[in-house]
Formats: C-alpha cells, sequence, structure tokens
C-alpha cells in the first residue's frame, strides 16, 4: 500500500445551473482547482442539475464557457465528456442514486415521510443557535421496516443515530455535530421524484474518486450528514474544506439574483486576468490585487494564506 502522498489529489467544482455564476462562485472554483493544481492532481467539473425546475441547460453552457474564459481547465467532466466516470450531469445518474437508496433502505433506515411544508413549519422545531428547523419525526414509524417500499407521493427520509460526527475542516479546523439533535432526519429523495442533494453528492464524489471537496461554509453542517451517509454505503469519505461566502459591500451574500456580480457584469467591465487577480487578493493569496493568470499564482497557493472568518466583502 502506498504512503498518503502518493494518493493522487482528485477535486471538482460543481455549479448548479440554475442562473449565471457570480464571484462567489468563481472564488470557490478558483481555490479548489489551484488546490489540485498545486498537487499535480486531477480537477472535475460536474453540474449539479438535480432541479428540473431551475436548472437550464444554457446556464451550463455559460458556466462552461467563463470557466474557460477564466482560464480554469478542467481534466474530466463537462457537459461533452463521456469519460470514466460520467456522466456528469447529475440529471442523468439517476440510476446511480436509485442504487445506493436500493442499499439503504435494505438497512431498515429510510422511512416515508407524507408531511407538506405546512406540515413541516407547524411540528419542526427551531435548532438553539441558528434558527435552523429539526424534522420532529412525525411520519418515522414505532418499528422501522428492514425493507419496505414506500408508497409514491411521499418524500423518503433517512432515520439517524443521536450520536455525534467528528471531521477536520481545512480551514475551520474539527467540527463536532449532533446529527439527530443538529441535522435530523434528513430528506434522500422529495415525494415529487427528485433526489437530494445530501444522497446525490456523496455517491458522485464517491464514485468519481473525488478525496478533496472545497466549497462555501454554508454547507458546513452538511458535512456531518454526508459522512454518515459515506458510512452506511461504505465509502471514504474526502476531506473538506469550507471557505468563507463572499458578501456583497452591504454584507449580504451573493446570489445569482445579484446582477452586479454575476459573470456578464464583472466580464463587461474587467478583463479575465483583473478578476482572477483581485479574487487572490480577497484570498490572501496576493498582497494587492496583480491582474494575473489562474497559473500564475500556483506556486502562491497556500492553505494558511486563506481567511479563516465567516465572510468576507466584494468591493468591485
Amino acid at each position: 500500500m502506498g504512503n498518503a502522498s502518493d494518493i493522487i489529489k482528485v477535486g471538482r467544482f460543481a455549479p448548479s445551473p440554475s442562473g449565471r455564476m457570480h464571484a462567489g462562485n468563481v472564488f470557490t472554483a478558483l481555490i479548489s482547482w489551484l488546490s489540485v493544481r498545486k498537487a499535480g492532481g486531477r480537477w472535475i467539473l460536474r453540474i449539479e442539475d438535480l432541479d428540473p425546475q431551475r436548472s437550464r441547460q444554457e446556464y451550463a453552457r455559460l458556466i462552461e464557457d467563463d470557466l474557460h474564459w477564466l482560464g480554469l481547465d478542467w481534466d474530466e467532466g463537462g457537459l461533452s465528456d463521456a469519460g470514466a466516470h460520467g456522466p456528469y450531469s447529475q440529471s442523468e445518474r439517476g440510476e446511480l442514486y436509485e442504487a445506493a437508496l436500493s442499499r439503504l433502505m435494505a438497512t431498515g433506515r429510510v422511512y416515508g415521510c407524507g408531511c407538506t411544508r405546512a406540515d413541516l413549519r407547524d411540528t419542526e422545531a427551531p435548532h438553539a443557535s441558528d434558527g435552523r428547523v429539526i424534522y420532529s419525526r412525525k411520519c418515522k414509524p414505532e418499528v422501522m421496516p428492514c425493507y419496505e417500499p414506500v408508497a409514491s407521493g411521499k418524500s423518503l427520509r433517512l432515520w439517524v443515530d443521536d450520536e455525534s460526527v467528528t471531521y477536520v475542516d481545512g480551514l475551520y479546523g474539527e467540527r463536532c455535530v449532533n446529527l439527530a439533535r443538529e441535522c435530523g432526519d434528513f430528506v434522500l429523495r422529495r415525494a415529487d421524484g427528485a433526489w437530494s442533494y445530501q444522497l446525490a453528492v456523496v455517491v458522485d464524489d464517491a464514485l468519481m474518486g473525488v478525496n478533496e471537496v472545497v466549497r462555501g461554509n454554508d454547507l458546513l453542517d452538511s458535512a456531518a450528514q454526508q459522512i454518515y451517509l459515506y458510512r452506511l454505503l461504505g465509502y471514504e469519505p474526502p476531506r473538506w474544506m469550507h471557505l468563507p461566502l463572499v458578501c456583497n459591500g452591504q454584507g449580504v451574500r451573493l446570489s445569482k439574483r445579484d446582477g452586479a456580480a454575476d459573470m456578464g457584469a464583472l466580464r463587461a467591465r474587467m478583463t479575465a486576468r483583473e478578476l482572477v487577480g483581485y479574487l487572490a487578493y480577497m484570498g490572501g493569496l496576493l498582497p494587492e490585487p496583480i491582474a494575473c493568470e489562474p497559473r500564475e499564482l500556483i506556486g502562491e497557493f497556500d492553505v494558511s494564506r486563506l481567511p479563516r472568518t465567516r465572510s468576507i466583502r466584494l468591493t468591485i
């Protein structure tokens, strides 16, 4: 067996094609790309189009165009790649999620939930620290079946143990999350048949060999839920690095509705080199926002330079 240093780093960028990328998405892509390139690893582009109502093919094409424009190349994935780990659009990976769901159902931890959104608002209890709500287990049967198909029209939830999951984040250090008290039983498949992010991302990262996940810190607690799924499915969890959220000048987290910070607006007033240099400066990799290409930053990349604040403000 080889040493840990012999393992090839495999990272991924997995945007949702529900709108034009904004500066926060690009910041995540840049840091993930630099981490992989510094280690001589592979970078995968995966399109997370789980929501059929919001996902658009034209946005997926714009994502690829914006990444090309920025100089962030990928080794595998995208819309046209039929590589060994494809397809790379989640909307085409349903059979893989179905197989994982069957394995989870065989554990006796999956149950049907017929609660409506109104029911959830009325019955879920807020989490003490941040106002999130935890499912009350209203629909959980007294005795969990070993395996039983769930009637259509119900979402499928995974029963979680009252235990703590501990992991080490690349920026924020050790994290400890009690699943039952802080996350609750979570959905694997919605009542309308759409797959949950939690299940899909675990299956995709595991089967694609991803061993480093770089994403925003709004998903810090999701890592605990995903580690739980990794264990149940017999997969090895990746390393995690959650980045500060990029906010606008007023301190509000960027969204795809912030037209001033989306790639269309940014490309209209900045060159690719200017934007890359600014994001590198914002991430602590440069002392000032000097225009540069991503490849010029590979030698400068060091996780210890990245900010460990909860958010950073965009000033361009």
